[in-house]
């Protein structure tokens, strides 16, 4: 029996989320989408409390020069939270973006990637929300939602304060084995990495990669054993 979008993912957001005309390599990540558990994603769930700030990031897919492609960015240097690090477009709910239960967080993800990177949400077709997972090291309790990047629009760091630099990496580059490691950080938890477009990504972005190109079926094996040792300030 197939569900509807509202009961896979709650009142209020099937209304927000459009399922067709996606192209058919997006099929594995749609259905993986629908069908993940939060424990299969993360160890790092929302606090049973109720505790942590609502945020959501915008795990955006395009088509690119070399295929499908990702959209990150890298944080400012001078952040207090995750400075210098790769990233997805996102941030925090505001309250313009509406009630967290009713498609704000879905709002929240497309605000903060107009703000960040300049793109036009109106080329951007949502179509799918990942489990809440949660950042121990700054509390945010973080909703990844899918896009088609139908229409691209131009990109760039809006605000160098907040963003160094915007870039896509191919999907063929994430799965490539060549550009997968381990990253050690030096407080002792390790956790998958990508080598790609000049930049080391890995924390909570490079585990959303990582599961999602394992659960959609994208991921060629790759020496798990090969170690990238993070910066003490990571």
């Amino acid at each position: 029996m197939t569900r509807t979008d509202e009961e896979i993912y709650g009142p209020g957001t099937g209304g927000l989320l459009d399922r067709d005309g996606l192209p058919d390599w997006l099929a594995p990540v749609d259905r993986a989408a629908r069908t993940v558990a939060p424990e299969q994603l993360s160890r790092f769930l929302p606090p049973a409390s109720g505790a942590g700030r609502q945020s959501a990031v915008l795990v955006l897919f395009g088509e690119g020069e070399h295929g499908p492609e990702l959209l990150l960015m890298e944080r400012a240097g001078s952040l207090r939270s995750h400075a210098g690090q790769p990233s997805f477009p996102g941030g925090a709910l505001d309250p313009e973006d509406g009630d967290p239960a009713h498609g704000g967080l879905l709002r929240a993800a497309l605000r903060e990637a107009e703000e960040e990177t300049g793109l036009d949400p109106a080329g951007v077709q949502l179509f799918g929300v990942l489990p809440r997972l949660y950042i121990p090291v700054s509390g945010f309790v973080v909703t990844p939602v899918l896009g088609w990047w139908r229409e691209p629009s131009p990109v760039g760091a809006v605000d160098p304060a907040e963003t160094a630099r915007v870039f896509t990496v191919p999907v063929a580059d994430l799965t490539d084995p060549a550009n997968r490691a381990t990253a050690v950080h030096p407080a002792g938890h390790a956790g998958p990495a990508f080598l790609v477009a000049s930049a080391l990504v890995w924390g909570f972005t490079a585990g959303v990669i990582d599961r999602l190109l394992y659960f959609a079926g994208w991921e060629r094996p790759w020496d798990t054993s090969r170690k990238v040792p993070l910066d003490l300030r990571s």
